[in-house]
């Protein structure tokens, strides 16, 4: 991680895989661009799916113009000419898409008497997810070594940490993990205490989507006894009852969502228990939804973004009243005012940009990034994949030991961390039977599920995703009902 693909300070090459992600990729873009340095990099749009990447082409040409920068920008279905030479590649792939992947994974397990919110990360839907999608993405990890070996490959794309882990074992090309949760949930925080974003200080650590705060400050002065006491006294926000209640019981919060933390344990969803969902305000099945309001809000983004002024908010809002699955009050605000933003650009929190500035100007930054333990973490295995604080510059980018997490913090991360290793040991050696043992090692899963529950249910998962999963699973499954 130490040595830095140096671009051509004026003219990097920066390649975005899965720009079909129109909204997505016009914030990467617009943050890119509003560094001056930056401002006429070149930009290569790279999708499967050609109306989609016109549309993101479009969209980016425009973005370009309302910020007055020049980049030189080319779009292309062909993988070779959006990689070759690059200096940074973006990946914000999804394999399979809401239907049927996201759909299968998680009215399958349904059936089972096995509920989850989220499914992108642990649990029977981050399974199947990563033996879908790390396929995928070690193949366009070869395609860099071949094309730009030089490449710092920087991936959005969940299951994050089984993600990394897969790439930094199976490939040289330098990849580095990039989530929002750590600088996100600061925001709330901070918001929660009274005290303004940008003046509050923390230390996380951990693996994605478990990294806990283990220290967060304003002006040196310690907030936890605040976060305790808007616990004790029962004044945290009705969608965030998960997460403090997990600060009450092991003493520090953790930076991803009460709607994803609540799947990655055994506490919280139990068949029999509505009581647990009720109290602690949990939006089962809240990806479904989430996923169902992008595939409406769709159109009507499309329409907008071709046609400036020819929609409005009430028509995305009608939209959503039509939805099927559930889908969160603060979800469904964040949909339609996505809607709303759709010609405007404000810099985002996500750390691309920064990165991509770091390393081309020089100038340091730190940001929290998903990579290789390399003695970074002691209490976790060297094959985890961990979420910590690392300073950028012109070297690249560089991960900083953290010393002292607590042990009930390591205990929970390493109960996930087992469950990674078998999913890429699967992946990387073709062990069907791991897939298998990742599933009854997931804590959620085995709390809720007998062994031949489990197997039954991932048998059954297997075949209902066919093609989209790597052949030695659609073999083994062949021959098991021959």
């Amino acid at each position: 991680m130490t040595d830095g693909a140096r671009s051509d300070a004026k003219h990097p090459v920066i390649t975005f895989i899965g720009a079909g992600s129109t909204v997505f990729t016009r914030s990467l873009v617009g943050d890119i661009l509003s560094v001056p340095e930056l401002a006429s990099a070149e930009l290569r749009l790279f999708d499967i799916d050609e109306d989609r990447l016109a549309l993101s082409e479009a969209t980016v040409r425009a973005l370009a113009g309302q910020l007055q920068a020049r980049p030189t920008i080319i779009a292309t279905t062909d993988r070779e000419r959006a990689l070759d030479g690059a200096d940074f590649a973006f990946n914000t792939i999804q394999v399979a898409g809401f239907r049927p992947g996201t759909v299968l994974d998680f009215e399958i397990p349904r059936r089972y008497g096995l509920r989850q919110t989220i499914g992108d990360t642990l649990g029977i839907g981050g399974i199947m997810r990563a033996l879908r999608t790390i396929p995928v993405i070690l193949d366009m990890l070869a395609d860099m070594e071949r094309w730009c070996p030089d490449v710092l490959h920087l991936n959005y794309v969940n299951p994050m940490s089984m993600i990394v882990m897969a790439a930094n074992r199976a490939s040289d090309v330098r990849t580095v993990g990039l989530c929002h949760s750590v600088q996100g949930t600061a925001h709330e925080l901070a918001r929660d205490v009274g005290v303004p974003p940008d003046e509050v200080s923390y230390l996380a650590a951990g693996i994605n989507h478990l990294s806990f705060y283990l220290r967060f400050e304003h002006e040196r002065r310690d907030l936890y006894p605040e976060l305790m006491r808007i616990a004790a006294e029962g004044r945290e926000p009705q969608d965030n009852r998960v997460r403090y209640e997990v600060l009450r019981r092991l003493g520090y919060f953790v930076t991803e969502s009460s709607e994803h933390f609540a799947e990655y344990v055994p506490w919280f969803i139990k068949r029999g228990r509505p009581d647990l969902i009720d109290r602690f305000g949990i939006p089962l099945d809240e990806y479904l939804g989430r996923c169902e309001a992008a595939e409406i809000v769709w159109p009507f983004v499309r329409a907008e973004l071709t046609a400036p002024g020819s929609r409005d908010r009430s028509e995305v809002q009608r939209g959503l009243a039509a939805m099927t699955y559930p889908l969160m009050d603060h979800a469904r605000a964040w949909t339609v005012a996505q809607f709303d933003r759709l010609h405007r650009f404000e810099r985002s929190n996500e750390y691309g940009a920064t990165i991509i500035e770091s390393v081309v100007t020089g100038r340091p930054s730190v940001i929290y990034g998903n990579v290789p333990n390399v003695g970074l973490i002691d209490a976790l295995p060297n094959a985890a994949c961990v979420e910590v604080p690392c300073l950028v510059d012109e070297n690249g980018v560089q991960p900083t030991r953290v010393t002292g997490l607590p042990p009930q913090l390591t205990a929970l991360m390493r109960s996930h961390v087992s469950v990674h290793e078998l999913v890429v040991e699967a992946l990387l050696h073709g062990r069907e039977e791991h897939v298998y043992h990742a599933a009854m090692m997931d804590p959620h899963t085995a709390a809720e599920l007998s062994l031949d529950e489990i197997v039954a249910m991932v048998d059954e998962l297997i075949v209902a995703h066919g093609e989209w999963l790597p052949e030695f699973l659609r073999r083994g499954r062949a021959l098991a009902t021959a």
